[in-house]
């Protein structure tokens, strides 16, 4: 059977111990683990709080993929929480700032975009998350869920649901240290995101579907990247289960 695009990646970028990739890092040319949108309007959210009356057992058992949402918005405290839950910064430690989920490297090639469609107290529009700052940064206000829904290969949950996370990949930011096998690693480190996602929503009495078929270029151009040094891999919706 001949091989495939898919097939061809995951052969040739095996490690093995005769043939791992040779050279030392370049310190100099490491990417910066933060993107910022010097000129979008800045949103302050509310610290974090602590749905603690949920237990991670009662969260593993709860959660489930939510497809239809109640007309009800979401609150910035409750994205506030989302957003840190999923990839904010946990500790600051020995003049690092680790995340909430994992990253090969500590190198962090995932950005968080929202498309807000009901939220309190913020405009309807595509918002950038400023992890460093824990805040959003506003970069197109109007009504994007139904051409989100589209890029979402038609899934009407995009445009119903009050938030729709959308992560993108910078690749520089891995491969600068694992060379072609860094792409195994940003789609491991959404996964991490994306399941920190899910609990956390379960915690606050919320609901959340991951979506990964995406037409992917439809997708880049409503988050404002450019689908090669960064590029949409990921979504999920989340709201108040209908």
């Amino acid at each position: 059977m001949a091989q495939g695009t898919g097939d061809r990646f995951q052969e040739e970028t095996k490690y093995r111990r005769d043939r791992m990739p040779a050279g030392g890092l370049d310190w100099d040319a490491k990417p910066g683990l933060y993107k910022e949108y010097p000129a979008g309007n800045k949103i302050d959210l509310p610290k974090p709080g602590d749905p603690s009356a949920v237990s991670l057992h009662d969260a593993l058992r709860a959660r489930k993929s939510v497809r239809s949402f109640a007309d009800v918005p979401l609150t910035t405290g409750q994205l506030s929480y989302l957003l840190w839950a999923s990839t904010g910064i946990q500790r600051r430690q020995q003049g690092h700032e680790f995340r909430t989920a994992p990253s090969a490297g500590a190198l962090y090639p995932i950005e968080t975009y929202v498309v807000v469609n009901n939220v309190t107290g913020l405009a309807n529009g595509v918002h950038h998350y400023s992890i460093r700052d824990h805040r959003l940064e506003e970069l197109r206000t109007g009504e994007f869920g139904p051409a989100l829904a589209r890029s979402a290969l038609d899934q009407g949950m995009c445009a119903e649901a009050p938030a729709v996370f959308v992560w993108t990949a910078i690749p520089q930011r891995m491969k600068w240290k694992y060379k072609q096998r860094a792409y195994r690693y940003i789609y491991m480190d959404a996964g991490h995101i994306a399941e920190n996602l899910a609990l956390a929503a379960v915690a606050l009495g919320l609901g959340t579907c991951q979506i990964g078929a995406i037409y992917d270029e439809e997708a880049n151009e409503l988050v404002g990247v450019d689908g090669t040094d960064e590029t949409v891999i990921y979504m999920s919706v989340a709201g108040v289960p209908a």
